[in-house]
């Protein structure tokens, strides 16, 4: 198959054409969370032939997220592969010409400068906006676009922030002014992911292909289900916003929300105090104190009390069956030292 038989139909397209094309080839994204928007935007800039697709994800697939994720199947909820992983196998069974890389890690302050190596271009796949201000304030302390995207019931919000040109995220969305609902606490339905992670990509693909003045200059927010639909056009940078404005970056200033995260509507809690886990050695420790499951990426022990620990290889434990920290940390001290 030729590069004109595979993307024939989108070179015809003329704000991209073959010259468009050729930048795809070219350059390399980052897409940080592999669940339901994650899915589509690697499936879309996958197919669209950007060069080089690489995603971080912190995750494993599970049952309830067939409903919406697209590049996952049953056979990757028994196995318990890590989202980052059965995408990457998917995607590379699509575009065998371009570079995709999977990498299992939560994304952290402490490998966000690696992460950026490189990329041209930054897409929000994630459900929390701890991450997300993360990513908004990473990308702008290093001149780097970032697309936010965000999915809830039947809402989406999308847009695009480049620095140096347009506000950033916290210019609109200010910390501890997020609402609080997420997936898990009031649902979402399948096609208002969809759309959000399609008016991402089509702004990441103007981006790409230098189509600047076809960029949408707004935060587009809409509801799906009541077909509501409002622009908030961009303005100057807030005065005292502490990313754009003053140059402070909150996010990229360590706390202990770093190591010890409550995931809201989940009933879990993430503890990341080692710097890795050898599986085998702790699957022979902990064989006693309830039924183990080990695979090559993760080890998951059944506990007492509907409790559950996950244990990945790179240090991340997930104490599932709770969301009090204090509870959580009891856990992991008993069975694995704090």
């Amino acid at each position: 198959m030729t590069e004109l038989d595979r993307y024939s139909r989108q070179m015809l397209f003329s704000p991209i054409g073959e010259e468009g094309q050729k930048k795809l080839a070219s350059k390399k994204v980052l897409i940080v969370g592999m669940g339901a928007l994650g899915t589509v935007l690697a499936s879309h800039l996958v197919r669209a032939g950007v060069g080089h697709v690489t995603f971080a994800d912190r995750d494993y697939v599970e049952k309830s997220n067939l409903q919406r994720q697209i590049l996952f199947d049953e056979n990757d909820v028994a196995a318990s592969l890590p989202k980052a992983i059965a995408a990457e196998k998917k995607l590379k069974a699509i575009n065998s010409d371009i570079k995709i890389e999977g990498i299992v890690a939560d994304v952290t302050i402490d490998n966000m400068d690696d992460l950026l190596n490189g990329v041209d271009l930054v897409l929000d796949g994630t459900d929390n906006f701890q991450t997300r201000f993360l990513i908004n304030d990473a990308c702008f302390k290093k001149g780097i676009p970032f697309v936010y995207g965000g999915a809830v019931s039947s809402r989406g919000m999308s847009a695009i922030f480049v620095p140096g040109e347009t506000p950033c995220l916290r210019c609109f969305i200010k910390e501890g002014e997020t609402g609080g609902q997420t997936c898990d606490m009031v649902g979402v339905i399948s096609p208002v992911v969809d759309i959000v992670a399609s008016f991402q990509s089509v702004e990441a693909l103007k981006y790409l292909v230098s189509a600047d003045k076809a960029r949408r200059n707004s935060l587009l927010s809409f509801d799906v289900w009541n077909y509501h639909i409002y622009e908030l056009k961009y303005k100057k940078q807030d005065p005292s916003c502490p990313t754009c404005s003053l140059h402070q970056y909150p996010a990229l200033k360590r706390s202990e929300q770093d190591s010890i995260t409550s995931l809201c509507g989940r009933e879990t809690v993430q503890i990341h105090l080692r710097k890795e886990f050898d599986l085998k050695e702790w699957a022979d420790k902990l064989q006693n104190i309830g039924t183990v499951k080990e695979t090559p990426f993760l080890l998951r022990v059944e506990l007492k009390d509907h409790m559950r620990m996950v244990l990945f290889s790179d240090g991340r434990t997930l104490i599932q069956g709770t969301e009090d920290v204090s509870r959580a940390k009891a856990v992991y001290s008993k069975y694995i030292g704090m």
